[in-house]
């Protein structure tokens, strides 16, 4: 089956690098090589200076996969591979489904994450959440069918910021293991939570179906180094993913891996910069939405980069955004991007320009609310 176009990825190559603001950003600004670099021990400065740009292990540098284990209940890193994150997906989707499975999939959420399964020929059943964006396992279990292979889920939660308790994903846990299914988990966003007693362990330490991705994109502000990893107790399925990589990537960036080691080896120092910004942005937001009637509904994200804003208008949302950042250069991502219903955009709160975009998003608001909220075309 024809795979379909990423549309919000298509989306952002049309407006992110024109764009002169981005409000719709999943993720932290990026640091600079030279942060990185600087933060880096003796060896670790060692293994960069001495570093050659051949090829590198399939499954990853052994001491990047050892680094990765320290954040992980499992010390064997062979229940580790490193790849690009939209690439682990896909493998992983590719080795695990045959067509005749049936998956359980959270939505709305990154299209990646169900589009692979479509391809294969997959019947896919949505797990949806309630208008507070909270995600009911109980639901979850209703969704499950005899032919059931693999739950994805994904928290803390893109686009909305929602996130689960610990007893809430136990309860997940309990419903894959009685129905014998794979729990795919997309952790990308992981850490970033203001209160870090209410962080959730990696669903490959829960279960031995469990696989866990995690990468240094969101919650490293790293996306440049385009380093992820799978964490899985199942080696045959590990061993899977290492050989289907042979067909893409074979092997990931030297230099991505060296600057991988040393962002894990120091996550504080990337961590903590991420999540004081984050909040301070919602603190903005939220203030901000109080004056905007435009504005039908702001809940502040529990965990993550990004929250899913409703709003009072006339026009879709994709209007919405196509004339805001024509005309006032600010970028926002619409539900559509999300195939979700209604009138919402997503709003990114990983940027250290946000307090200058909210003055311009007001000007912009004040001087087209009777467009915006009257049946007019916007052109």
């Amino acid at each position: 089956m024809k795979m379909k176009d990423f549309k919000l990825e298509r989306y952002f190559a049309q407006h992110e690098f024109t764009a002169k603001y981005l409000l719709s950003s999943s993720d932290c600004d990026g640091f600079e090589q030279n942060y990185v670099l600087d933060l880096a021990s003796a060896q670790e400065l060692k293994m960069w200076n001495d570093m050659k740009l051949g090829y590198t292990e399939s499954a990853g540098n052994p001491i990047l996969r050892e680094s990765i284990t320290q954040f992980y209940k499992t010390n064997n890193i062979e229940e580790v591979v490193v790849g690009s994150p939209g690439e682990l997906n896909y493998i992983t989707m590719k080795v695990l489904l045959e067509k005749q499975d049936h998956v359980v999939a959270v939505a709305p959420a990154y299209q990646s994450l169900h589009e692979v399964v479509h391809t294969i020929g997959c019947e896919i059943s949505y797990w949806k959440p309630n208008e507070n964006w909270e995600f009911d396992p109980n639901q979850l279990e209703h969704l499950l069918r005899e032919n059931t292979k693999l739950i994805i889920i994904n928290f803390p939660h893109n686009p909305t910021g929602s996130y689960l308790t610990l007893s809430e994903l136990t309860k997940i846990v309990s419903i894959a293991k009685k129905n014998d299914c794979y729990i795919f988990s997309d952790e990308m966003y992981h850490k970033l939570l203001a209160n870090p007693d209410a962080e959730l362990p990696p669903i490959s330490d829960l279960y031995s179906k469990g696989i866990s991705l995690w990468g240094t994109s969101k919650s490293f502000g790293l996306a440049g180094l385009r380093t992820g990893w799978l964490v899985c107790n199942d080696l045959d399925l590990i061993h899977r993913v290492i050989s289907y990589k042979d067909y893409l990537s074979i092997c990931s960036s030297a230099p991505s891996e060296i600057l991988s080691i040393i962002a894990l080896n120091h996550i504080d120092d990337f961590l903590q910069p991420n999540i004081d910004k984050i909040q301070n942005n919602i603190k903005l937001f939220g203030e901000f939405t109080q004056t905007q009637d435009i504005i039908s509904s702001f809940i502040p994200p529990k965990s993550g980069s990004t929250a899913f804003v409703e709003l009072n208008i006339n026009c879709s949302s994709l209007e919405f955004s196509n004339y805001l950042v024509k005309n006032a250069g600010i970028m926002t991502i619409p539900s559509e991007m999300f195939d979700h219903p209604g009138k919402y955009i997503r709003v990114g709160f990983g940027r250290q320009n946000f307090h200058e975009i909210l003055p311009l998003l007001k000007d912009f608001i004040e001087e087209n609310k009777s467009l915006l909220m009257n049946n007019v075309t916007l052109k």
